[in-house]
């Protein structure tokens, strides 16, 4: 049965990856237990991205985006379901393969930054290749390439209190795509930034976007979701639906 178990698992990889499929869910469960109450933060969920979509994952306070977003960000584990990534099915990995794969099939790009204040930008963009094993005149190399993606280069040896929030979100993204991620992960990237910032980080995904990458934005704001191709609205943990955005 096992080895049945495993060769069924092995043809859905190969399925998805000659179909481009980048993320995969299929009846994705995460519940949770308040005393004697099942709360279903996500609800039999069915989910297709392809490598190059860019797609904003859309809903209110308490509508289980949240929840959605630590799941496909390898943050979390589902209570049911399946969920593959580039055709591994991750939702069954162990927490070191999890780890493994946030850090090298996951760009994430958080509301606070979560930059280390003693570092300077080129460090801090180097920290995935570090875990990843890479040597230092490689690490260097790709670290002030992924910096020059963001337009940052002349910051590179500045610490983040020395930076504005733009360019803090800045040395973000370029940490994000160090690693050439499969899909890069943003949970509220314009959040902690005024509009006119928030507009230009705005733009970066939106070039990123033109060069192939793969981009999730998850986001309350309509302004934001805007700029996707694609915006899934959750509510109660459901895809209420799923939409196609026109772009000239």
């Amino acid at each position: 049965m096992a080895t049945a178990a495993l060769e069924k698992e092995r043809a859905i990889g190969e399925e998805l990856k000659r179909n481009n499929v980048i993320i995969q869910t299929y009846d994705l469960w995460k519940t949770y237990r308040m005393g004697d109450q099942l709360i279903h933060a996500v609800s039999g969920v069915d989910m297709t991205i392809k490598k190059g979509e860019y797609v904003a994952i859309m809903g209110p306070s308490g509508s289980g985006k949240s929840t959605f977003m630590n799941l496909i960000g390898c943050l979390d584990t589902p209570s049911a379901g399946d969920y593959y990534i580039r055709g591994q099915l991750v939702s069954k990995m162990s927490d070191d393969d999890l780890a493994h794969v946030r850090n090298i099939e996951i760009g994430f790009v958080f509301q606070t930054f979560n930059l280390l204040p003693r570092l300077s930008a080129l460090q801090n963009v180097e920290l995935p290749l570090i875990y990843s094993g890479i040597k230092p005149d490689e690490r260097m190399e790709r670290s002030k390439k992924a910096l020059a993606m963001v337009d940052l280069t002349p910051r590179m040896h500045h610490k983040p209190n020395e930076c504005s929030g733009g360019q803090r979100q800045r040395i973000a993204i370029a940490r994000a795509l160090v690693n050439d991620p499969a899909i890069l992960l943003a949970d509220e990237p314009t959040g902690n930034l005024d509009t006119a910032t928030g507009i230009e980080i705005m733009a970066i995904f939106e070039e990123l976007h033109r060069r192939g990458h793969t981009i999730v934005v998850v986001t309350h704001e309509p302004d934001i979701a805007e700029h996707a191709r694609r915006v899934i609205h959750v509510r109660d943990g459901k895809i209420e639906r799923d939409e196609q955005i026109p772009h000239s």
